[in-house]
């Protein structure tokens, strides 16, 4: 399973909501195009700062090598650490650029591949908006039968249930101070 960020795209201008099909979904991890292929990783996920870094960089380290005197061998474990560092910073310099361009991180959703992460993502984020109707906003076919008073949403959703004492014993202990 995978951990996915969930980033919601800023407003334009004409819009009251967010658009679900613009936002994104980035994966925490490894990733190895992001090793493979640095600069073309980089271009096509549009991240420019890290690119111009990316290339500042390798120049320096190349020139750095270079000037020492190190052999072949030496700069291509240089040359392979170096990708091997971009790969595993991939989604952080996603994240890093979503967040300077505006983007809001609105939460961590686990998932096989994006597909479900997606759809457990907006079906929680449903709920949610769900939850948090307010029990007059409901309409009469979406009220349950036994839906006579606003309820708490479930501690899954973020919100706290309220505590009732127990005279009970739960677990192994029993109270202090409680009959025997």
């Amino acid at each position: 399973m995978s951990v996915y960020t969930v980033y919601e795209p800023p407003l334009k201008a004409h819009q009251s909501a967010p658009d679900p099909e613009r936002f994104v979904f980035v994966r925490d991890g490894f990733s190895f195009w992001a090793f493979l292929l640095g600069p073309w990783w980089m271009l096509r996920h549009r991240l420019w700062l890290a690119f111009v870094c990316y290339v500042i960089l390798a120049v320096a380290l190349s020139i750095a090598l270079r000037l020492i005197g190190a052999s072949a061998a030496v700069a291509i474990i240089a040359v392979a650490l170096f990708s091997l560092l971009v790969g595993f910073e991939a989604a952080t310099l996603r994240r890093f650029t979503l967040s300077r361009r505006g983007w809001r991180n609105v939460g961590l959703v686990v998932g096989d591949d994006v597909e479900s992460a997606e759809r457990r993502f907006f079906d929680a984020w449903v709920n949610k908006a769900w939850a948090e109707k307010t029990w007059a906003e409901k309409t009469w076919a979406e009220r349950s039968p036994g839906d006579a008073t606003p309820r708490a949403s479930s501690p899954a959703m973020g919100v706290p249930m309220a505590r009732r004492p127990s005279s009970e014993v739960i677990g192994l202990f029993p109270q202090s101070g409680a009959p025997r």
